[in-house]
């Protein structure tokens, strides 16, 4: 029997309704020993049913499929019998974004780009990419609703509350799309101050990602551009393959430097940048996320005495990122995610926002 990392086979539910694009995702997760192929689906009511008839480690799921899209499927499952689910979209549309970033409202894990025909020559890098996160995303214990009801912070406040807040900088992975969703909704329209964003995302979604947070939300979201200003009540999203910083004067400083822990653009890269820039005057948050980045980049928050919150672990679909930076004594405030806009909205002064350090 093949065995994966821990010494067990991730069994995997393909539900997909192109039997072609069906039959290379089952192919490709034959073609792997470390994953069996327990069943196939080509709707959304077929997905329910093979997932609470087989119980499987991880669910590939198509976006659009008939008698049940993606989105509601995933809210079944979630209801019925919670499993790990990728979703996987055949290209970067709107449209499709949207339907799969609800979807992780729902209880999906990730949305990633299914790998093109076997004879393109990017191929074998998409399907080695659907493999390893797949092959994480398997070990993810997932969860059916966001934890947690508003309660106070875990970790007291150790840096001045009345201190003015210039800049917020949010780093974020696994999970993050719905978090960023939770925050943001609690921000109103005359929240003064700049975000700007490090989520790590497949290749071709940050536009999506960026439009669908648009729609949700009383702020202006958008994907940073190079030597832009940075304007109070703006959304910067860190474009692809590109580390996003900021300069002293409230600029954005793009940047292909080489990519940080295999990561560009870099959490790290994002918090050290906007420490440099704006010292005491930034608020750090740190989300939900597989792995480590971030950590590092806190550590310069810190020593430019700004201000760091955490996702708590309860709240978080994968706790990782945020559980390194409190580990490290990294951070001020540990938070319930249903917490964390409110806390912004707080710890913001509405009168200023949008300048450099002083």
């Amino acid at each position: 029997m093949p065995t994966s990392r821990a010494g067990k086979t991730i069994r995997v539910l393909v539900a997909e309704d192109s039997p072609t694009a069906r039959m290379l995702l089952v192919g490709l997760f034959r073609s792997a020993k470390d994953f069996e192929v327990v069943g196939e689906a080509a709707n959304g009511a077929e997905a329910i049913e093979r997932a609470v008839e087989l119980s499987p480690d991880l669910i590939i799921m198509d976006v659009h499929m008939p008698i049940l899209n993606g989105l509601d499927a995933t809210k079944e499952i979630m209801r019925q019998a919670p499993a790990p689910i990728l979703m996987v979209s055949a290209a970067a549309s709107s449209s499709d974004v949207a339907l799969a970033l609800s979807a992780t409202q729902a209880g999906a894990l990730m949305i990633l780009e299914k790998p093109h025909n076997p004879s393109d020559p990017e191929f074998a890098g998409e399907a080695e990419q659907l493999l390893t996160m797949a092959r994480a995303m398997a070990g993810v214990k997932v969860v059916r609703r966001w934890g947690g009801s508003r309660q106070p912070a875990a970790i007291a406040t150790r840096v001045a509350a009345n201190r003015a807040v210039k800049l917020i900088a949010i780093g974020t992975s696994t999970g993050g799309p719905a978090a960023l969703h939770r925050i943001f909704i609690d921000l109103e329209h005359d929240f003064s101050v700049p975000i700007v964003v490090v989520q790590h995302m497949a290749r071709g979604f940050i536009g999506g990602l960026a439009s669908w947070l648009g729609a949700n939300t009383s702020l202006k979201v958008t994907v940073a551009e190079q030597n832009e200003s940075l304007a109070g009540g703006t959304i910067y999203l860190a474009p692809d393959d590109a580390h996003l910083g900021v300069t002293p004067d409230g600029r954005v400083a793009l940047s292909n430097s080489a990519p940080l822990s295999g990561f560009r653009p870099s959490a790290d890269h994002l918090f050290d940048s906007c420490a440099r820039a704006y010292g005491s005057s930034l608020v750090a948050v740190i989300l939900t996320g597989m792995g480590s980045d971030g950590a590092e980049g806190l550590a310069t928050v810190k020593a430019r005495q700004g201000r760091v919150i955490a996702q708590d672990e309860r709240s978080s679909i994968v706790f990782g990122m945020n559980q390194q930076a409190i580990e490290r004594g990294l951070v001020d405030e540990v938070l319930p995610l249903d917490n964390i806009g409110q806390r912004l909205a707080e710890l913001t002064d509405a009168g200023r926002g949008g300048g450099g350090s002083s």
